[in-house]
């Protein structure tokens, strides 16, 4: 087996400020996570995975700027309406694979509108990006096929651009544009499911930082992935948000104005998880 493996899940804006202060909290308490031999990420997961692999940025750095003032993110701020939810809703109930789900959802969004073009949307993540290139170190972008549902990964050895893969890993259906890049179309990696930890599969360590900590019918919950790496004999810790983070991150996982507090909250929550993650990391 491979040695260790991070997996960052999706979670929206808040999943992003949240994972990075969870991620600040385990390195001042002597937990540096950026050393792992295999980084996946979905979704906001994508995001911080590329900027953490990238080695350009201390986690400390990153974290501050989750605390800066969200006013340009609010400009672009989403906010799923009901009529998107109960889209959502419909595409569950009516599949039975992760394949199939991604198909519905992939349809749903190539005919929707959303409030930012693909040209502005690719501006916004790139702005985010430490450097446009590829890290050494690495780093599995995760991305769902909106014809086939089929999921599938980004890595330095493609044709993609690190901005266009992490664009399409964050591509929230009917929120986001869908992304057009390497002859394919692509949605959010975390249609098909909200960690794919089992891209981890083969690794001995494993920590999965997940803020979306539930599944559904169609789609496995991170724990349920950790179980079947256990059971493959890896040694794995996940963190999902407890009590506090929940309430800091409230009900819509977009919306800038709770950055902040969903840092600090992921912050705070680390201290509980460090001496059983520095068990799984340092063997």
């Amino acid at each position: 087996m491979a040695d260790t493996a991070l997996v960052l899940g999706a979670g929206g804006v808040t999943g992003t400020a949240w994972e990075t202060g969870i991620l600040h909290g385990l390195a001042k308490a002597g937990v540096d996570l950026s050393t792992a031999d295999l980084i996946v990420g979905s979704s906001a997961g994508a995001l911080v995975g590329a900027q953490l692999a990238s080695g350009l940025v201390a986690v400390g750095d990153l974290y501050e700027r989750q605390l800066a003032d969200p006013e340009d993110d609010r400009r672009a701020a989403a906010r799923p309406g009901p009529v998107t939810l109960l889209r959502y809703a419909r595409a569950v109930l009516s599949s039975r694979t992760p394949e199939e789900y991604g198909r519905r959802l992939g349809a749903a969004a190539r005919e929707s509108r959303t409030v930012a073009t693909g040209a502005r949307r690719l501006a916004m993540i790139a702005g985010r990006l430490p450097s446009a290139d590829w890290p050494e170190r690495p780093l599995l972008v995760t991305a769902v096929d909106a014809s086939t549902g089929k999921l599938h990964t980004f890595d330095r050895t493609g044709r993609v651009p690190l901005a266009e893969a992490v664009t399409a890993s964050c591509a929230i259906p009917l929120v986001w544009p869908v992304v057009s890049a390497g002859g394919g179309t692509w949605i959010d990696g975390g249609v098909h499911s909200t960690a794919n930890a089992h891209l981890a599969a083969g690794y001995e360590r494993v920590v999965v930082i997940a803020p979306t900590a539930t599944g559904t019918r169609v789609i496995a919950a991170p724990r349920a992935q950790a179980a079947d790496l256990e059971a493959a004999g890896a040694r794995v810790e996940v963190i999902t948000p407890d009590a506090g983070s929940r309430k800091a991150v409230g009900h819509n996982s977009l919306d800038p104005a709770r950055r902040a507090a969903a840092a600090r909250a992921g912050l705070a929550q680390a201290a509980a998880h460090t001496e059983a993650v520095a068990a799984v990391w340092n063997g």
